[in-house]
């Protein structure tokens, strides 16, 4: 038997000025960095390299209407992985002064 849950959707982003700005950016340069850090790889990679840069173009690309003609509903993934990163530091942070050196 399946069971099917559906979720509210979650409440519209409040806006402020600037935020289409800043949404158009946070859009873009995450798609920008997937390209930048796959391009690092060894280089024989193959067709991998030029099938995450189209990948990366559309995501982009919907991203970016996201964030400019719907941004009530973009979420800002800076803030959501900077979150992440900043526990991960801080629980670094409290490792390196509780432990004896």
């Amino acid at each position: 038997m399946w069971l099917l849950y559906a979720r509210a959707p979650p409440p519209d982003a409040p806006y402020w000025p600037g935020r289409g700005l800043l949404a158009a950016v946070d859009a873009v340069a995450w798609p920008i960095l997937w390209v930048l850090l796959f391009n690092h790889a060894p280089k024989p990679a193959g067709i991998v390299l030029p099938v995450i840069t189209a990948v990366a173009l559309l995501c982009a690309i919907g991203r970016l209407h996201r964030a400019l003609w719907a941004n009530h509903r973009y979420r800002f993934t800076t803030w959501r992985w900077g979150r992440v990163v900043g526990a991960l530091l801080l629980v670094g942070l409290v490792l390196k002064v509780t432990m004896p050196p």
